[in-house]
């Protein structure tokens, strides 16, 4: 199947090889797509190949109607263009003006949400003892980076676990501008999935958005689990 990657982009002469295959009439071999083309057949090889590993095309072996070796060709793998330009950032806004439009509910569909897919991303141990305050927080934090938010823990006291985590990148930075009503309660929803996936003893109360200029802020508190 052909590449997920929505932001592959072919190189002109690779696009050329591929738009040759898609308007023929039948499998080609090398040295036809090279005639059509102009260019050398091991130009047109060494681009089938890549092609090939990135699943846009798929290479056959036909047997001769009489004596002869059988001939290799080529044929562009069915389906939609997958190297196109993608609009996923319209895409969101389009769902979130939707959510937004719920009203006072939305906001609580938000938190949900966030909650679940929290459950669903958070990485556990295989053991299945409850994390300690410390540990569950490090996992939280893990899994904050690894989304892209660059959480920095702060505060706790003494040797205790932080009770805050600073964001100081969020990965969705304009639809929070547009619609942080929505985006930021997900936010908070995603922690808070994420820390009663591990049955932690701390769980995220409270997100500022923007506490400062460079980041929000989200506050952790204790747990009657503790």
């Amino acid at each position: 199947m052909p590449s997920d990657e929505g932001t592959e982009r072919l190189s002109p002469r690779r696009r050329a090889v591929l738009d040759a295959l898609r308007g023929a009439d039948g499998p080609r071999g090398v040295a036809e797509v090279a005639e059509s083309l102009d260019v050398h057949p091991n130009t047109v090889r060494f681009h089938l190949d890549a092609l090939m590993t990135q699943g846009h095309v798929e290479r056959t072996v036909e047997r001769p109607s009489g004596r002869g070796r059988p001939r290799t060709v080529y044929v562009a793998h069915r389906g939609m263009d997958r190297g196109g330009e993608r609009r996923y950032g319209l895409l969101a806004r389009m769902l979130l003006s939707r959510l937004a439009a719920d009203g006072d509910g939305a906001e609580a569909a938000a938190v949900d949400t966030g909650r679940d897919w929290g459950k669903h991303l958070v990485e556990q141990e295989p053991a299945a003892r409850r994390p300690t305050a410390a540990e569950a927080t490090a996992r939280l934090t893990a899994m904050l980076a690894d989304l892209g938010f660059d959480p920095r823990p702060a505060g706790g006291d003494g040797p205790g676990p932080p009770d805050r985590v600073w964001l100081r990148h969020c990965p969705f930075l304009e639809l929070a501008e547009e619609h942080g009503s929505i985006v930021c309660p997900l936010h908070l929803g995603l922690m808070q999935g994420a820390l009663a996936e591990l049955r932690a003893p701390v769980s995220a109360v409270r997100l500022e958005p923007f506490a400062e200029p460079d980041a929000c802020l989200a506050h952790l508190s204790a747990t009657g689990a503790a």
